[in-house]
Order: C-alpha cells, then structure tokens, then sequence
C-alpha cells in the first residue's frame, strides 16, 4: 500500500472506534445502571487513549508527508482532514486524553445526580478536575497551532471558528434582538392569551408514538436510527446506527415533540453523508454550526410555522384520542408563544440566542480563568436577569441544567447561535428555490425540502469549511440578517 492507502485504512479503524464509543456513550445515558458509572468510565477512557496512541504514532506523520491525492478533490479533501486532525492529536499527550475523557465520565454521572438534586457543590470538584484538564488541553493545542486556548476549544467543534468571526455576529445580536424582543412580547400580550391545545394527561406512550410516526414523516430512516429517553436529549449512536433521545412530560407533549424534531433534524445530517467516504474524516459532519442548523432548520422554521401546525394538528389530535380541543391557530401560536424562560431546550426560537451568549460568555471567562467554578452559580444567575429579566429560582433550573460542561464540551455552545443563525439563512434559501415548499410542508410533503439539505450540506461532508458551505448554499457568508428578518416576519409582521 502507498502512503495514502495506509492513512485510509488507519482513519477506517479509528472511525470503527469512534462508533463503538459512541454506542457506549448512548448505553450510559439511556439504559446503563449507576452502579457501572465507573467501569464504563475507564472503559471509555481507555478507548480514547488507544485511538490517541495509533493517530500519535511516528509513521502516521511519514505517511502524512508523503501522501497524494493524484488530483482528485475527494481525496485531497480528506488528506487535508487528516493532516488537521492529526496536528490536533499530537498537540495533546495520551495520558492527558485518556485523563480528560474519564473525568468527564465521572462527572457527567455525578451531574446526573447534582442536577436532580438541586445541588451544585456535589458537583463541583467534579467539574473542576474536567475544567482544569479541558485548560491544559486547550493551552497545548493553542500553543501548536498558534490560536489562544479558547479558539483552540472552538475548533474542535467548528474547524476555523474564531472568537474574532463571532464576536461581530454576537455583536449584531445583541444590539438588534432587544428591541425586537420587547415588540413581540407587546403583540402578543394585546392577542390575548392562547388557548390550552388537547388536553393532559399525554401518555408516554402515546407521545413516542406520534414522535415516532414524525421521524418518518420527515425522512428519518428507522432502520438506521431509533429513539429512546435520557436525562438530556441527543443524537448520537454510532455510522448507520444513528440514537435520538428525547425526554417527557405526562402534562405537556410539545416539549418532547420538539425534542424529537430537534434531534431527528441531526440525525438527518447523520444519514445523509457522502456514503462513498463513510469512515474517512472528509465523510463526517462538516462541524457543529453546520450541525445545529439542519437541528433548528427543521424544529424553528418548519416545525413552528403555521404551514407546520396545519399539517400536524389532526395527526396530534388523533394520536391524544381527540381530547380537547386541536384549532391548528392555536397549535401555531402555542408554538411560537415568546416567554422568556430558564431552560435552554426548551426556550423559543426569539431567546434562544441569549442563552448562548451567557454561556458563551461565560465559559471565555472560564478558560481565560477570569470567573472561578466556584462563583458560576452566582454569574450565571446575573447574566439571565441582565439578558432576559428572569431571577433564577434554583441552580437546576440555572447552571446545571446543560450537560455541555461535565462532559467537556467547552467551546460548543456558540454553535447553537450560529447554527440559528445559519438555519435561516438556508432556509430563506430553501424558500427561493423551492417556491412551493410553503404548501409542501402543509400537506405533509418533506422529501424536496430533504432533498436540497442532501444537496446543500449533507453530501458535502467534510470537503469545504463551513463558511464556504454556507456561501455556496446561500450565496453570501453567514450573517445574523436572515435571522432577525425571519423573526420580524413571524413574529411581528404575521407569517402567512
């Protein structure tokens, strides 16, 4: 085998452990009992560190020297992939992966327990140890690639993501939203209230069901996916075993609808990569911007409109029994009701963002060491009442409600903005080039829509950044413009 041979065979096998990591990851927060916490940690944690030593390895470099594309784009793309991957690996020592990836096992088991009971400083030695080696981690991978710490932390999530591309993006936001915010939340209150849609109890079982029979509706191809609960809704699972999670509540559906919407919205990206590359870094997810936008893509601007409610409303009543009442107007003002609220899963497309920013802010001060673990309940609380006038009454509801942090996933949460963001601007762009989709989605009809996403974003992979993606879809790069129209037309001017 030539040189380039050997790195697609290498990555093949990584990627194998990846979905066998994966699927021990979904096992933990599904069904795994507590007492097997800390053999699956050090099982996990192992898992990290051998696919560390065989990226690490001397010959990987050698091969990475001297490999060619021959031309060909595909190849080259994913030679570059590997080159990027590679000089992130071997930034890090092994013992330090295999440290940081228990830790965070540890941890979010601990969170579990933190978060139901309302109790922070369990917590917090925990988080600690995570946030301590996330540091050293970040500083190593910094200082190899000449980026801080934190930028370091955002291009693991979102290669080539910089502080400097957000900060004017956030910036934009956080001037213009406000005002807006305020304007919706007065028209609102001169509608009046919004009447109570079917009637509770909504059994579980029921619930699944309908959340189900939405996953296929949309495209979800559940021989290749399932759904399930966990404590946290996600999608994971493993190449062509795609695991959506959702959680419950007996005396309200929607939040676990959206749940479902939300995630199979992921899972979509997921099964709708370059089959050819399944296995090599150019077949992945481009990054998690990319990522959260086909998520909210398909949860904020199709699943909220009024085209949507339309559809969905005699689905949802005939799954419920017919209880109470099923008016598709009030599905849609229910869905789009704006209150500012204390969970982040749950908030409205309109807040949404500014709980990105606290935590965004947040977590820089974090790893620039500027705010102590320590007093983050306290600075949590305060940024929530500056950005949405909200006193938040517990840390369940506060800063132990997400489990980004106990996990290690310092540097994600921008991507939920930006993926906002970028949900709308595909989707104004969807609009232009599917004139019927309106009337498509009233009646129920996903598979157009699905298939500009396949064409779009799905199928590029890996091969172009993420801003490059966007601008080839969209034909400009990634701005909050779209967004905030998006908002004045649904919120303020009326959708139609």
């Amino acid at each position: 085998m030539n040189a380039y041979d050997h790195l697609h065979r290498l990555f093949g096998r990584l990627s194998a452990l990846e979905d066998a990591g994966g699927l021990l990851s979904w096992d933990r927060d599904t069904i795994m009992p507590e007492g097997a916490a800390g053999r699956r940690a050090t099982v996990m944690a192992t898992l990290g560190g051998l696919q560390h030593e065989m990226l690490t390895a001397p010959e990987v470099a050698d091969w990475l020297g001297t490999a060619s594309a021959d031309g060909d784009f595909w190849k080259q793309a994913n030679l570059n992939e590997m080159k990027r991957i590679h000089a992130r690996a071997v930034a890090v020592p092994g013992d330090l992966v295999e440290a940081l990836s228990k830790a965070g096992s540890e941890a979010e088991m601990v969170w579990r327990k933190a978060r139901a009971d309302n109790d922070f400083k369990s917590l917090l030695p925990y988080l600690q140890t995570v946030l301590d080696l996330t540091r050293e981690s970040a500083t190593a991978i910094g200082e190899a690639l000449s980026i801080s710490p934190y930028d370091a932390l955002l291009d693991g999530f979102d290669p080539g993501m910089t502080q400097k591309a957000i900060t004017p993006i956030f910036e934009t936001l956080a001037r213009d939203l406000p005002p807006l915010l305020q304007e919706v939340l007065e028209r609102q209150a001169s509608t009046g209230d919004v009447p109570p849609v079917g009637a509770s109890p909504f059994p579980i079982a029921d619930q699944e069901k309908l959340g189900v029979s939405m996953m296929r509706q949309v495209g979800f191809d559940m021989t290749r996916g399932r759904l399930d609960v966990s404590a946290h809704p996600f999608c994971g699972g493993a190449t062509d075993d795609v695991r959506i999670t959702t959680r419950y509540e007996t005396d309200d559906f929607l939040p676990a609808f959206l749940g479902v919407i939300h995630e199979t919205g992921h899972a979509l990206y997921e099964q709708g990569l370059p089959a050819e590359w399944q296995g090599q870094p150019v077949g992945r997810a481009r990054g998690m911007t990319l990522h959260e936008s086909q998520s909210l893509l398909m949860e904020m601007q199709v699943t909220r409109s009024r085209a949507f409610a339309t559809f969905a409303a005699p689905i949802m009543a005939s799954a419920f029994g017919g209880r109470g009442s099923w008016n598709p107007d009030d599905l849609y003002r229910r869905m789009t009701r704006v209150s500012p609220g204390f969970i982040r899963v749950d908030a409205d497309e309109v807040t949404y963002p500014a709980h990105i920013i606290v935590r965004y802010e947040l977590e820089v001060a974090m790893i620039e060491g500027r705010l102590a673990l320590k007093d983050l309940p306290e600075a949590f609380n305060a940024r929530i009442k500056d950005m949405l006038g909200l006193d938040v009454p517990d840390d369940r509801r506060g800063c132990l409600q997400d489990i980004h942090w106990p996990l290690g996933l310092w540097g994600y949460f921008p991507c939920y903005a930006l993926g906002a963001l970028t949900a709308a601007q595909l989707f104004a762009s969807a609009k232009t080039a599917l004139p019927d989709i309106g009337n498509e989605i009233q009646r129920g009809e996903f598979s157009n829509l699905l298939g500009w996403l396949r064409t779009a974003v799905h199928e590029r992979g890996s091969s172009a950044s993420t801003q490059d993606i966007i601008s080839a879809a969209t034909g400009k790069p990634l701005g909050a413009e779209d967004y905030l129209r998006h908002v004045q037309a649904r919120y303020i001017d009326g959708e139609r």
